[in-house]
């Protein structure tokens, strides 16, 4: 089965231009943007209803949990033929100008906009414009679609068996395509687009797409499922980071050490147009929940990185109470709702996630302030970093080994740092000196005169 990580990795190379992006300037995007705490819901999943207005009644608790941007994972009808799983995955799409009705009616989402919207929310719709299922009405249209050697419609990827490849090379189809986009912002007022796979389409229909589109909504966001520098010059706001992703994965599974993840922020750095923002995540629905795959406590550590990281973080529908399945695997093609009461056995979750996205979002230091590594005296298990900005200076200190730490990390002056560890108690600070618990993790921060 084709992975997420290497698939983007097969494609980057086979379709690298050999164009150093480095010394460009990332597409501007608005504060609101630069400043976002993404929350992913699987609407299926989100709640018991399995519908909008289960979303919406929750509304007030993603507000008071610190989410700024609802990202719905795919509103549309689920496409039926080869599908997988009893319900089919909702990137088989049937219909992009329709809604699933196990979800509701389009007055019922545009009233959840609404509702979000009255509350600072901004809320984005996933768009699959890669692949559509084979029962789409689009097969209406047979040239829309790639072909195989012998002239049929043709999967995207061999493995890929219950969608079929759409084929931009087709005028028509892009302006269908981008015609579908305005709709949906013109008709329900979103604020963007989650872009599935979004290296697989040319890069040159999202840039005639973010044009079209922003001649509807000039500040709406724009969120690539890639990791290719050239999507975020003109058409992208933000694209994920997968190679962050993966070190972490193999840093907290042993594989690696510590030392790989600054490896993968720099490289990413060296890469990428200057001001480019990428999507920080620990955990996300193609992947084994962060608490199957780490543990409750690295799961924990993981999102303290990704928070105080540079970049957009993000949360998945549950992540915040510890929730997962029996396995821990993705629940796509089934219908498995988030076990909410698990809240009451996972506390140090439910206090963490309000405690550290108010620490992010009080201080700009921790949202768009310069990054620096520092070193420390067990880098293979440490991760050392700073923050900063003309108010502030932070320390992040991370240990994602299973064994306590004492040691010490390098400052060039350490004195008048704080404890602000989010959720938990402030400890006398005694800095360059430091003491971590296994798979703890420590915050200080020194205000500027």
């Amino acid at each position: 089965m084709t992975t997420w990580r290497t698939l983007v990795a097969a494609f980057a190379a086979a379709h690298a231009s050999g164009q150093d992006f480095s010394a460009r300037e990332a597409r501007p995007s608005p504060e609101w943007v630069r400043d976002a705490v993404v929350y992913e819901i699987f609407p299926r999943a989100f709640s018991a209803r399995g519908d909008f207005a289960g979303v919406e009644a929750r509304l007030g608790d993603l507000q008071k949990l610190g989410v700024t941007v609802l990202w719905l994972m795919p509103v549309h009808p689920v496409g039926r033929e080869k599908s997988k799983g009893s319900l089919g995955s909702p990137y088989a799409v049937r219909d992009y100008f329709a809604i699933n009705p196990d979800y509701g009616t389009a007055e019922d989402l545009k009233r959840l906009v609404r509702a979000a919207h009255a509350l600072g929310i901004k809320v984005l719709i996933d768009i699959v414009a890669n692949h559509t299922a084979w029962d789409s009405v689009l097969m209406a249209h047979p040239e829309f679609y790639k072909k195989d050697a012998g002239g049929g419609i043709a999967p995207p990827l061999p493995d890929w068996a219950d969608v079929a490849g759409l084929d931009y090379a087709n005028p028509e189809l892009r302006s269908y395509m981008i015609g579908m986009l305005r709709h949906w912002v013109r008709e329900f007022d979103l604020d963007g687009f989650r872009c599935d796979v979004a290296g697989m389409v040319p890069t040159d229909f999202w840039e005639a797409a973010r044009d079209e589109l922003e001649r509807v909504k000039p500040d709406l966001l724009m969120l690539a499922e890639w990791h290719e520098p050239d999507l975020l010059v003109k058409a992208f706001d933000i694209d994920y980071s997968w190679p962050v992703h993966s070190a972490l994965t193999e840093v907290l599974q042993g594989r690696k050490p510590a030392t790989a993840l600054r490896g993968a922020w720099e490289e990413e750095r060296r890469r990428y147009p200057k001001g480019a923002l990428h999507l920080r995540f620990s955990d996300n629905h193609d992947e084994r929940r962060a608490i199957a795959r780490f543990g409750e406590r690295g799961a924990l550590a993981a999102s303290v990185l990704m928070f105080s990281l540079d970049g957009v973080p993000l949360l998945y529908n549950g992540m915040e109470v510890g929730d997962t399945t029996e396995s821990g695997a993705p629940a796509l093609f089934e219908r498995v709702p988030v076990f909410w009461p698990i809240a009451e056995r996972r506390a140090d979750f439910v206090r963490l996630y309000p405690a550290l996205i108010a620490l992010r979002r009080g201080h700009p230091a921790l949202r768009q302030g310069e990054l620096e590594w520092l070193a420390n005296t067990d880098e293979s298990r440490v991760v050392t970093y700073g923050r900063r900005d003309a108010a502030d200076d932070f320390v992040v200190a991370l240990n994602l080994s299973n064994r306590p730490f004492e040691g010490a990390v390098s400052l060039t002056e350490a004195v008048g740092f704080a404890d602000v560890t989010p959720a938990a108690e402030a400890r006398p600070v005694t800095l360059p000196s430091l003491t971590l618990d296994a798979w703890g993790y420590r915050v200080f921060k020194r205000s500027r005169p």
